[in-house]
């Protein structure tokens, strides 16, 4: 294990959902038949309020309304009915943001990290 010297003063928790989110959010379109579509909207809301939570760790409240907003759309409770080539076009633009909010939302490290 490194030194607590050798750290860096942050740490990016949530590079790693976010990385397995905009992964399945890339393949989503290709999965529109079945349930698929059930199965994508639990996994993006719940990994858009894990990396809201990150966000709000991290003091970075301005990622809140974007990733509510993506939470929002992909809502399984209440679903939004916005048609499959909505759901196309957005899942990558979902995606990168994602990926962008994963390199961006860091929390200062801990003693006990």
């Amino acid at each position: 294990m490194p030194a607590a010297a050798d750290l860096p003063p942050y740490q990016r928790n949530a590079l790693a959902p976010s990385l397995l989110v905009a992964a399945y959010l890339f393949v989503s379109p290709l999965l529109v038949s079945g349930e698929w579509p059930l199965v994508t909207r639990f996994v993006v809301t719940i990994f858009a309020v894990i990396v809201g939570w990150y966000a709000i760790q991290g003091r970075q409240w301005w990622w809140l309304p974007i990733l509510a907003a993506i939470a929002v759309i992909w809502n399984p409770a209440y679903p939004l009915q916005l048609g499959e080539a909505f759901f196309t076009v957005a899942a990558p633009i979902a995606a990168v943001t994602f990926l962008v909010a994963g390199v961006l939302i860091k929390t200062p490290r801990t003693a006990a990290s």
